[in-house]
């Protein structure tokens, strides 16, 4: 809820900054079989990072976020949303960044496939001794 919200707010401040409506329902499409893979790719690949970086500390984390977007953005046919939250607040906005609704369960779909792809994959490459869960807890 709180990347929701944070999202949606990130919309609201930029549309403020640059005059816009606060909220607009997009009209870009970003539909097909394409954007769809490319999203899932996107998401799977953000995962990685995600999991490798952490190990980093705070600010590698953000670092290879950071920079793993950057070049998604170019990389990827989608523009790597690769975040639900992300996706849901792009729905609101007008702008070249946005997404019709209308297109946003083939997005949503792709991004929990991608997800759950990367989940799985990090299950079977990692020792089961470095999977660490949150709160300290070891996974068995």
């Amino acid at each position: 809820s709180a990347q929701i919200g944070g999202a949606f707010a990130g919309v609201a401040a930029a549309h403020a900054m640059f005059g816009e409506p606060i909220f607009s329902l997009s009209g870009h499409p970003r539909g097909g079989a394409a954007r769809i893979l490319s999203e899932a790719i996107a998401t799977f690949g953000l995962v990685l990072v995600v999991r490798g970086s952490s190990r980093l500390g705070p600010a590698g984390a953000a670092a290879g976020v950071a920079t793993y977007i950057l070049a998604a953005y170019w990389f990827t046919s989608s523009t790597s949303f690769a975040n639900p939250a992300v996706t849901l607040a792009r729905s609101v906005t007008d702008t070249f960044s946005g997404i019709r609704p209308s297109d946003l369960p083939g997005f949503l779909l792709a991004q929990c496939g991608g997800g759950a792809a990367a989940a799985a994959f990090l299950r079977a490459v990692e020792p089961r001794e470095s999977i660490h869960l949150p709160g300290g807890k070891e996974s068995s």
